[in-house]
């Protein structure tokens, strides 16, 4: 489709799917239209992949078109979220800045503001890549995704109160039980005002949600009209998050790189306007069994049911330290450079 006019795709009560490049729907739309860009743009992989990611070299110069319409479309109140994960060098254990720069170019050439830097915990991630993780044991697997929350003044709208969590178990013992106002070792001073039970918490900046959909109404709509789903989808607490943060109802969200449509349709359902582009056409014909056509969901498993409500941990990393059968091996002289026999 690139090189061809966007063709409305799909239309709903609230939003619009566009087949296309999203910079000619982008060009087409007001100045300070839209709230809030939330987007999961094609990563810089150093493997090429079939959804369309550009190499590394190339990616700020690509990104270049997108960044003025992202700073055009965008009210002065609004937001630019992006979902971006790392990628390692060719062929070395060692990391792109691709993203870091990406979110400098932005900041320093485009006038955005880093509002936030999120981190998302996906905890199913796979342990990759594989060769440095599994087999040469040099690195451990990298389980986070960066997300950017830009915008165009230091002011976006925003809340937390949208997004507050339950309170954890050591949290609700300290409310109960009271707290004796103090000074830390580490220097803050703690207030009687923290033992005030505000009936939820403010949530960290690391968001944990595992990528794990495996039936759900869009994967088995795909396989009922014989269609390949999205491989790259995140999971949808993901823009929802987001959305619930820094739009109010009737407010434009826009997906320019929209692949299975995930932010439509938390969009649609919180009753915000939106639009999803894409230029990949089998992908937007499985985004539209989100809105209507899929069948009728299956209930949760009870074990997810159980999942959906509880804090996902992270290990103290020394919880294997020190026990008596271990037997420390000497580090690899030459850094892992060279496979060790098994």
């Amino acid at each position: 489709m690139l090189g061809q006019p966007p063709e409305l795709f799909h239309r709903t009560a609230l939003g619009r799917i566009y087949l296309g490049d999203s910079l000619d729907v982008m060009s087409a739309r007001k100045s300070a239209s839209v709230a809030l860009v939330m987007t999961s743009p094609p990563f810089a992989l150093t493997r090429k992949k079939d959804y369309g990611n550009e190499q590394e070299d190339d990616y700020l110069q690509w990104f270049r078109s997108f960044a003025e319409q992202f700073r055009r479309i965008l009210k002065d109140d609004g937001s630019l979220v992006i979902d971006l994960g790392g990628a390692w060098k060719p062929g070395m254990p060692v990391r792109s800045l691709y993203h870091f720069k990406l979110l400098i170019m932005l900041c320093e050439e485009y006038g955005f503001h880093l509002a936030q830097e999120f981190y998302w915990w996906n905890p199913s991630k796979l342990p990759t890549p594989a060769e440095w993780v599994n087999v040469r044991r040099i690195r451990v697997k990298d389980g986070v995704n960066t997300v950017w929350w830009l915008s165009k003044t230091p002011w976006p709208r925003a809340s937390n109160r949208r997004v507050l969590q339950p309170y954890s178990d050591s949290m609700k013992t300290l409310l109960r039980n009271g707290y004796k106002p103090m000074l830390r070792p580490s220097g803050h001073d703690i207030s009687d005002k923290f033992s005030i039970d505000n009936g939820a918490a403010i949530p960290p900046n690391l968001i944990a949600i595992p990528n794990t959909e495996s039936n759900s109404g869009y994967l088995r709509y795909c396989k009922r009209i014989g269609i390949k789903a999205h491989p790259a989808r995140f999971p949808a607490a993901l823009p929802e998050y987001f959305v619930r943060m820094l739009t109010d109802a009737g407010d434009l969200v826009m997906d320019p790189f929209a692949g299975s449509c995930v932010t439509g349709e938390v969009a649609e359902r919180l009753g915000r306007e939106w639009v999803c582009v894409d230029t990949v056409e089998p992908y937007l014909r499985g985004a539209k069994g989100r809105f209507g056509e899929t069948p009728e969901e299956v209930p949760k498993s009870k074990s997810s049911r159980k999942d959906a409500g509880a804090y996902y941990r992270i290990p103290h990393p020394g919880l294997l330290w020190n026990r008596r059968s271990d037997k420390e091996e000497p580090l690899p002289k030459d850094g892992g450079r060279h496979r060790s026999a098994p």
